[in-house]
């Protein structure tokens, strides 16, 4: 409440006076721009823009582009030409504002009279830019958005490198909670390694506009990191609470600290908002009301086997009959990573990540002796496994069950199981929770139950033995679910450019065998169970078409031109 009193006093009255005397040199009463709604339609007739674009004032986020924009026509209209006057003054209104609309020489232009004068160069290509932001900035919130894989989670399924555009519509789009936040970016300012790209003085409720499905098992889902919701910048790639685990709170949270692996001072301590938290793509295993159980790494749904994609990655414990290794050609040709890892209880063995489909064809290989899938013990306790709690015996390969928490069910609380809804109820939920005397206390009430306002998913990596998912970081809430991946019209991979400047690759860089493009993956379908097949060949035909129509089009222009 503070921060919004605040926000009030320097924000929101500067600009009705502002405005009140900008309204008395047109002609309107002062007053009317006390008035919420009434002020912007008259503002909309003085720069003579149509009555319909209130409504792109009611969208979180476009609403403060449209103001910055119909600040900047409404300097046009009094006389300020200068485009550079217009881009700051919209941009700090609250003094710019006030200032103008109590200046003496303030005379209204009719827009006519602009455009009779004459628009430079610069005021044309700024009010173009200012459209296409907005136009963009309502795509990207509300209907699709590009995303690029940033991890190995998904490896052979959806794979590092791979530009996806992903859906918003699929799920319904979430409305932003930080909506003062800078266009095309997501929590830190372009060129900057900490500042923030948005401000926390209004924060909006979750909402969820309609979508045209639900989140299904088994589907790609895009999420805002969990753990995410408090991050040391000096180590955003890793979970804080993780890190407090592992090295000590104290340790973590002095800023001047280097990180013991890779050297770097883990900085300043912040806690972001769900909505600018880090984007996460793994694949949804269990929804809402599901029962999760892993055994031998094996999932069960309910009580029943789970679907397993033909690109899910293992770790295998293979051993050759000469004890030898295998040449990049094979390696190449089952598309596998050689972990080169000796496994101490077989000496000689070397770990090999194996998709699930060149498993059979891998082993009937003539040096190939056995392979063997890697499974940790059941009943070993893994500290770094969710819930994090001795009471709870998991690892990655055995874990749970699990129930998936219900938007309105209720679960029996007790100091047992407080470890797995803990984070639910208070960071997840905003309650406050205490333990007193093996009692339960939320927001001060004691308590044995508990009833959820938010549907809870389980998110994992198809490739098992490489993805930090919710068998470390536990539950996703449905109010981080950000959308479906649906086309990737790019893959790029990592190549050695021995010596050569970035951009001067050779022919056979760019389609040969060591070639940076997975021209296979370009625009392609993302389905759950693999990538369609890729259309970028129709797509150069149809472009090729588009651009050959073109020209006879001009051609034949220019025909008609010269015979007149």
């Amino acid at each position: 409440m503070t921060t919004f009193v605040y926000f009030l006093i320097l924000s929101y009255i500067p600009t009705v006076l502002g405005l009140s005397g900008f309204f008395f040199a047109y002609g309107e009463s002062k007053w009317k721009a006390w008035v919420p709604f009434w002020n912007i339609l008259i503002l909309l007739k003085i720069v003579k823009r149509p009555w319909w674009w209130l409504l792109l004032f009611l969208v979180p986020t476009v609403s403060f582009i449209m103001w910055w924009i119909m600040l900047y026509q409404l300097y046009g209209c009094f006389g300020r030409k200068n485009a550079f006057e217009k881009v700051a003054g919209s941009v700090f209104w609250f003094i710019y504002l006030p200032y103008l609309g109590y200046s003496r020489n303030l005379k209204y232009t009719e827009q006519k009279d602009i455009l009779k004068n004459g628009r430079s160069r610069s005021n044309e290509w700024v009010d173009a830019g200012l459209f296409a932001v907005v136009a963009a900035t309502i795509i990207r919130t509300f209907f699709i958005e590009a995303f690029t894989i940033p991890t190995s989670s998904l490896e052979k399924s959806l794979m590092v490198g791979d530009y996806l555009f992903v859906s918003k519509l699929s799920y319904g789009a979430k409305v932003p909670n930080t909506p003062l936040s800078f266009p095309f970016t997501h929590h830190t300012l372009f060129w900057t390694k900490d500042t923030k790209s948005y401000l926390e003085w209004i924060k909006l409720p979750y909402l969820r506009l309609p979508g045209l499905g639900k989140v299904k098992n088994y589907d790609y889902v895009v999420f805002n990191y969990p753990d995410g919701d408090t991050v040391a910048l000096g180590a955003q790639n890793q979970s804080y609470y993780e890190l407090c685990r592992e090295f000590g709170w104290s340790f973590v949270n002095n800023p001047d600290n280097l990180h013991p692996y890779t050297r770097i001072p883990f900085g300043n301590v912040t806690a972001r908002p769900p909505d600018k938290r880090e984007n996460y793509v793994k694949r949804c295993m269990a929804i809402p009301g599901d029962e999760l159980l892993i055994k031998k790494s094996i999932f069960y749904i309910n009580g029943k086997p789970s679907y397993i994609a033909q690109t899910m990655q293992h770790h295998y414990i293979v051993k050759t009959k000469d004890n030898l290794g295998f040449s990049p050609k094979l390696l190449n040709k089952f598309d596998i990573t050689l972990e080169s890892i000796e496994d101490r209880s077989v000496p000689g063995a070397l770990v090999i990540t194996l998709p699930y489909d060149k498993v059979e064809d891998f082993r009937h290989l003539p040096n190939v002796e056995s392979v063997t899938p890697m499974i940790e013990d059941s009943g070993v306790y893994e500290s770094r496994i969710f819930p994090h709690s001795p009471n709870y015996k998991w690892n990655m390969d055995n874990f749970g069950p699990l129930w998936m928490p219900e938007a309105g069910k209720s679960v029996h609380l007790d100091t047992s199981n407080i470890a797995i809804y803990n984070r639910i109820i208070t960071a997840y939920e905003g309650n406050k929770l205490e333990i007193k005397k093996d009692k339960i206390f939320i927001n001060g009430v004691q308590t044995d139950t508990y009833t959820f306002k938010l549907g809870y998913y389980f998110m994992i990596g198809d490739n098992r033995h490489n993805s930090a998912d919710s068998r470390y970081w536990g539950f996703v809430p449905e109010d981080h679910i950000v959308g479906k991946p649906v086309f990737i019209w790019m893959s790029m991979k990592d190549v050695e450019h021995n010596g050569e400047e970035f951009g001067k690759l050779r022919l056979n860089k760019l389609f040969g065998p060591e070639s940076k493009f997975r021209w296979d993956r370009f625009f392609t379908f993302v389905h759950s169970d693999g990538l369609s097949r890729s259309y970028l060949i129709p797509f150069l035909i149809i472009l090729a078409l588009f651009y050959a129509y073109g020209q006879y089009k001009l051609t034949r222009k220019g025909n008609v031109k010269d015979k007149t």
